[in-house]
């Protein structure tokens, strides 16, 4: 009787750890709206996320192009400082670590008619690339 008991225990006890995960892993963003004729504020609160792959990247431009199936067209996600990119453990990671036809999965809200990130997971560790350059110099006397 006592192992069944514990069984039960053990089973709710992971079930609640699995749950408080996924409640911890979803991003929420709240949108305010007033409406000017009743004055009326309307809350809504929602959790938008997009899995797929990064088509393109520039460091130098404030948008990055993602696929979210090989079929559809890829859209464009605005990024800015606030950004946060992370790794598949959860480690932040700078927006230089994003490489075209890397998985990931992307959390944005819609404003106006532009799609801001907020949030890039990546689906596979980073690369690190160093580059080294050797220099020589050659001197002559006269």
């Amino acid at each position: 009787m006592k192992q069944t008991r514990l069984v039960k225990i053990l089973t709710a006890g992971m079930a609640c750890a699995a749950a408080l995960g996924i409640a911890l892993a979803q991003e929420t963003t709240t949108t305010t709206t007033t409406d000017p004729v009743t004055g009326t504020t309307t809350t809504q609160q929602t959790t938008t996320s997009a899995a797929g792959r990064i088509v393109t990247y520039t460091p130098d431009s404030d948008y990055m192009t993602f696929r979210t199936a090989p079929d559809v067209a890829p859209v464009r996600y605005y990024y800015t400082r606030d950004t946060t990119v992370v790794d598949p453990e959860g480690r932040v990671v700078s927006l230089s670590a994003i490489r075209p036809d890397m998985p990931a999965t992307i959390y944005y809200t819609r404003v106006g008619d532009r799609v801001m990130v907020h949030r890039v997971v990546l689906s596979q560790p980073p690369r690190v690339y160093r580059h080294e350059e050797t220099t020589t110099t050659t001197t002559t006397e006269h």
